[in-house]
Order: C-alpha cells, then sequence, then structure tokens
C-alpha cells in the first residue's frame, strides 16, 4: 500500500513529465484516471531494483530516465565528400545501437532519425560557414575543408557527425559531448575525430579558435532546455571573432523568436540580441517525426551570420554590451508597461537616486547617430535605417523598438566608452557559472 509521501511524489514526477505547473498537482490516482491524460505507469522488481514507466520513459534504481524502446532502424547515413551543399545527399536512416544507447532525458537527448533531414542541415551549414568565410581582396578564394574549423555540439549517436566526418574529414572536425556513451561510440566509429567530453555550456570558444587558427562555425542538434544559453555563449564568442557561424536545430517557438519583427507577441530579448549581433535566418521547420524519440513540438533549423567584432562595434559606436544587456533585460521583464516605467528603477541606479537627473534622461531628445551609424545608414544599411530613435521613445513599449534603438537608448543613459576598440566582453549574455 503506497504512502501518501509516496502519492505526492509521484504526482510530482507525473507533473514534470507533462510540464503541468508543480502547484497544481492533483493527487497521483486523480491524474492517471483523468481520461485526457494517456499514461502508462506501472512498477516492476528485477533484482530487488525498482523501475518506474512513464509514457516510454523507464527510470532505473539510479534515478536516471532513460527511452524504453530501442530505435527498430540499422542503416547508417552516407554522405558525399564535397564542400559543395548542392551535391550532399543523405537518404539512408541513421542508427543507433540497439539496447545499449538510450536517451537520456535528464541531458534533453532527441536523436535525429531521418537521413534526408541529416541532408538537408549538413547542406545547410556548409552554405552558412562558406558564406561567412573572410574573403581576400573582394574576391572568394577556393575552399578546403580545414577553413570551415568545424564544431558539432552534442553530437550525441553521430547522425550528423557521421555525415560530416565524409564531408570534411575527421582532422578538419571536432565535437564537444557530455554523454560518456557518445564519447566511447564516436571514438569507436571515427578514431581519428577528436571528441572533447565536456559540458557544452563550459566550452571556451576563444581558446578552441585560437587553437584552430581562426573563427569556428558551428553545428549541432541543440537540447531544448539550454538552447538560450548556448546561444548566448555564442554571441560572447563572436566578441573576439572566435566563432563566424552557427547551423542549429532548435524548439520552432525559439527559432521564430530569433527572427520575429517588432510589434509582434515573439519579438523579445532573443530578437534584440541576435538580430544585432548577426544575420538570423530560419531554414527550414523540422516535424517531430525525424526525432527519436518524438518530442511533443515541432523544431527549426536557424543560421546565424555573426557580424564580428568589427561591424559589431561599428553598430555599436561605443556602446558597452553589458550595458546594453541591462537596458534590455530591464524593459523587457515589464515588456507590457512603457519604456519610461521599465527603465525608472535602472534610471534611478544610474544616477544615483538623483531623480532630477532622472527627469532629464526622460525628457531627453534623442541623441544624432554617431558617424559610423551615419554612414552605414548613407550607405542604405537595413539595420542603421531603423536605429534613430522616435521623439517619444518613453512612452513605446519595448517591442516596439528595433534592436538599434535599444542601442540608442543605452547611449542616452550610460554614454560611450572613450575607446573605440575597447573590448566587448567575454562573458556578457552567457551566465557567469558558464565557460571561462
Amino acid at each position: 500500500m503506497a504512502s501518501s509521501v509516496d502519492v505526492m511524489m509521484l504526482s510530482l514526477l507525473i507533473c514534470s513529465i507533462l510540464s503541468v505547473p508543480a502547484y497544481s498537482f492533483q493527487p497521483a490516482a486523480s491524474i492517471i484516471q483523468n481520461k485526457h491524460i494517456l499514461l502508462s505507469i506501472h512498477q516492476e522488481t528485477t533484482n530487488h531494483a525498482s523501475l518506474v514507466r512513464l509514457n516510454g520513459w523507464v527510470q532505473g534504481s539510479d534515478g536516471e530516465w532513460e527511452w524504453e524502446e530501442d530505435d527498430p532502424t540499422s542503416a547508417a547515413a552516407t554522405l558525399t565528400s564535397t564542400l559543395t551543399p548542392e551535391s550532399i545527399d543523405a537518404t539512408a536512416t541513421p542508427s543507433l545501437p540497439g539496447g545499449s544507447f538510450r536517451p537520456k532525458q535528464s541531458l534533453g537527448q532527441n536523436f535525429l532519425r531521418d537521413g534526408n533531414t541529416v541532408a538537408k542541415i549538413v547542406k545547410a551549414f556548409v552554405k552558412d560557414a562558406t558564406e561567412t568565410l573572410d574573403k581576400k581582396n573582394g574576391v572568394e578564394r577556393d575552399l578546403t575543408q580545414s577553413d570551415l574549423r568545424a564544431v558539432e555540439l552534442g553530437p550525441g549517436a553521430g547522425a550528423l557527425t557521421d555525415s560530416l566526418v565524409p564531408a570534411l574529414g575527421s582532422n578538419n572536425l571536432q565535437c564537444i559531448e557530455i554523454d560518456p556513451r557518445s564519447v566511447e561510440l564516436l571514438g569507436e566509429k571515427h578514431p581519428s575525430l577528436r571528441v572533447s567530453h565536456l559540458d557544452v555550456l563550459q566550452a571556451d570558444y576563444p581558446s578552441i579558435a585560437d587553437e584552430e587558427g581562426g573563427p569556428l562555425s558551428i553545428i549541432g542538434n541543440l537540447p531544448y532546455y539550454i538552447t538560450s544559453q548556448i546561444l548566448f555563449a555564442l554571441a560572447d564568442a563572436s566578441h573576439t571573432n572566435a566563432v563566424r557561424s552557427a547551423t542549429v536545430t532548435m524548439q520552432w517557438e525559439v527559432g521564430k523568436r530569433i527572427v520575429a519583427p517588432t510589434r509582434c507577441k515573439d519579438y523579445g530579448i532573443l530578437s534584440v540580441v541576435f538580430q544585432l549581433y548577426a544575420d538570423c535566418k530560419i531554414h527550414f521547420k523540422i516535424p517531430p517525426t525525424v526525432f527519436y524519440p518524438q518530442p511533443k513540438v515541432d523544431s527549426a533549423l536557424i543560421g546565424l551570420h555573426f557580424l564580428g567584432p568589427g561591424q559589431l562595434r561599428r553598430r555599436l559606436a561605443g556602446v558597452s554590451p553589458a550595458n546594453l544587456r541591462t537596458v534590455v533585460t530591464a524593459t523587457f521583464q515589464q515588456r507590457r508597461k512603457t519604456v519610461r516605467n521599465g527603465l525608472k528603477q535602472l534610471a534611478l541606479t544610474v544616477y544615483e537616486g538623483d531623480k532630477e537627473r532622472v527627469q532629464q534622461f526622460f525628457e531627453s531628445e534623442p541623441l544624432p547617430l554617431p558617424q559610423s551609424v551615419q554612414d552605414a545608414v548613407d550607405a542604405g544599411d537595413e539595420f542603421a535605417l531603423a536605429q534613430q530613435l522616435p521623439s517619444d521613445w518613453v512612452k513605446k513599449r519595448p517591442e516596439e523598438l528595433t534592436p538599434g534603438q535599444f542601442v540608442e537608448i543605452t547611449r542616452l543613459l550610460y554614454g560611450t566608452a572613450e575607446a573605440e576598440e575597447s573590448p566587448l566582453g567575454r562573458k556578457v549574455w552567457r551566465k557567469l557559472k558558464h565557460g571561462t
């Protein structure tokens, strides 16, 4: 007979799996009886170890949740060895070692299982990476595999890796993977491939770029639950030109936020940051059916072409990225309020409680655009053309302001750095506990 504590713990477990808020859970029995929730829960005792099964996930005695079913497919994806996106083709199905490599929920593992989708992702990666390569004297030079400096994040069972290795060569690709099972598996399949057993959130991209001799091209099927933090780490890495491009999968809703225009509900911090730092595009939508196990939402393949420190500095024109982050965060934390209300407390902090100066700040006319921005306006640059603040900027809501206008608000509040080449910062957008 289960105790009341056991019932409560099981209820909390069910809530976490179903994404039901913990504060709204019902007793386990009533949740299970709900006709609108299809659950299959049972316990079995094997060698005195208790197993709990829930919607295809099984919890072992160590508390780890793994996908119970084996992937029935066994064929391996193939890919021609070339850097031309149009010639990449893969129709076979990536495989998992049956019975020994089940996806772990704690690592957010949803492995790609469709060869055509793998081919489309690799094509998009090669296109993103080659389009962002440096040009000498305005003329594209012949490309080699080593030019890409490819880094795959979270290769898992190797669906993308197995296609990238023939195309680039194992010497021109390295992987970052936290799961020791994946590290062992990839080492067996590709003995000369460099695989770092590391939490991707702790990756030091500037150091890797220094070792590789230039900016990196990133590819990866990202875990949903840490997508934003990985992206912010890449944005920080672009401060030192450590990353040139990223071709990564993520939730469809997150991808829409990155490319969202102003004046819509999807527009937010991700939109401001990545439209400032990079040219962004959604390559295509990815259905749940191409993953194993299948997620409950659609995914997207996103391409980011980072501007690099030179062009980013011209957009910022002396504005500190750290100060920009403070302004953007303060306003979007109260996105339904006007900019005046969202920035009131921050302005009081910046001006050390001087209410008169705060009032002057909110009544200030927009500053003239810096010369570097004005030059871009004269050249017809779309980003710069939308950078001038409107005279009634304090009455706007955050989603009504472009990324460039957030730069101008930051300039108005904090001023600009004296040195044009002042460091942009190694840790601005990523969390302090992540990386070095």
